[in-house]
């Protein structure tokens, strides 16, 4: 297997030149690592229509969820090198898993970093099933009751669950963990009440708290956002020191050209720079971004060195 993917690696830098000056000639592949209507999977949709005006080809998105994120990164991972298939990277499949679990099918150093798209800051929100209207009010509720609430999340390892197991060691409260295959299913069981509260990104619970549907019990940055400006940080709400942002970004398998990576690069950046992606970012509370590989490259080794901290002093188990 590795033979094979040596010779992969070495027929196409030998092709390099006049293949290259082509590319892309063909679709490309971008494989989402979760399940449709999640932040990954919305985000991946938005660069996936707008790169390709720039990039003069189609991308197609293949959702492929499962084990935290872990299956999908894996088959892009395993993938031929060649700018064909692309990973919609993010916090949980780049910079927690490989902490979390200790037997991982590919490692971030499997990856080459191509561009970060941005960030997406979280939403502390509980079900309407809940009788708390703030969340000291929550806190409250959920250390009457240790042990019987639950907090869903979209997988095991990912900022959702580290992030309310940080919560449960600021507060002093006990919930249980239940783990979904990505941010859409958990919401659907949230809604009803079938688990109890969640942080998610804002763009997955917002529309859901702004239709009455959930409780916003407080946003999980330093400053209020932009596209929420009425709800109050979890520090104004009563716990300090919560503080979660989820990172997007498109890789691809190490091996992969230089010139292809920053022919990508740019031309994804390009689209981020569009005054309608801009204006889309912003009304999904997020932050574009777009830089070059090498500084994501960076980014992506401090983020794991930020992110193991956090596994490590939040106590968090797989489940």
């Amino acid at each position: 297997m590795k033979t094979a993917r040596l010779l992969a690696v070495l027929s196409i830098a030998f092709l390099a030149g006049s293949a290259f000056a082509q590319y892309p000639n063909r679709p490309l592949r971008l494989v989402v690592p979760f399940p449709p209507g999640g932040a990954v999977d919305v985000l991946g949709r938005a660069i996936a229509l707008n790169a390709r005006e720039v990039l003069g080809q189609n991308i197609v998105v293949d959702n492929r969820p499962g084990f935290g994120g872990a299956v999908g990164s894996e088959l892009a991972a395993k993938s031929t090198p060649d700018g064909y298939t692309l990973l919609m990277g993010s916090t949980s499949t780049i910079s927690i898993n490989p902490v979390l679990f200790s037997k991982l099918a590919y490692k971030p150093t499997d990856f080459a970093p191509i561009t970060l798209v941005g960030f997406v800051p979280h939403l502390l929100v509980a079900s309407m099933s809940v009788p708390a209207t703030n969340l000291k009010e929550f806190v409250a509720y959920a250390k009457a009751r240790p042990g019987e609430l639950q907090y869903g999340s979209a997988g095991s390892g990912t900022p959702h669950h580290i992030a309310l197991e940080m919560f449960k060691q600021l507060t002093g409260i006990n919930m249980l963990h239940v783990p979904y295959k990505g941010t859409a299913p958990a919401v659907l069981d949230l809604l009803p009440g079938r688990v109890h509260c969640m942080s998610a990104e804002v763009l997955a619970v917002l529309p859901h708290a702004r239709a009455g549907k959930l409780r916003a019990l407080g946003i999980a940055t330093p400053a209020r956002n932009q596209v929420a400006p009425d709800i109050p940080t979890v520090a104004e709400a009563g716990v300090p020191g919560f503080e979660v942002t989820s990172w997007y970004g498109v890789l691809a398998p190490i091996g992969t050209p230089h010139a292809i990576l920053t022919q990508l690069s740019r031309g994804i950046a390009k689209s981020l720079a569009t005054q309608d992606m801009r204006q889309r970012f912003a009304d999904l509370g997020a932050t574009p971004v777009g830089n070059t590989p090498e500084d994501f490259a960076a980014f992506v080794k401090r983020e794991g060195a930020k992110w193991a901290k956090a596994v490590k002093d939040s106590g968090a188990k797989v489940e």
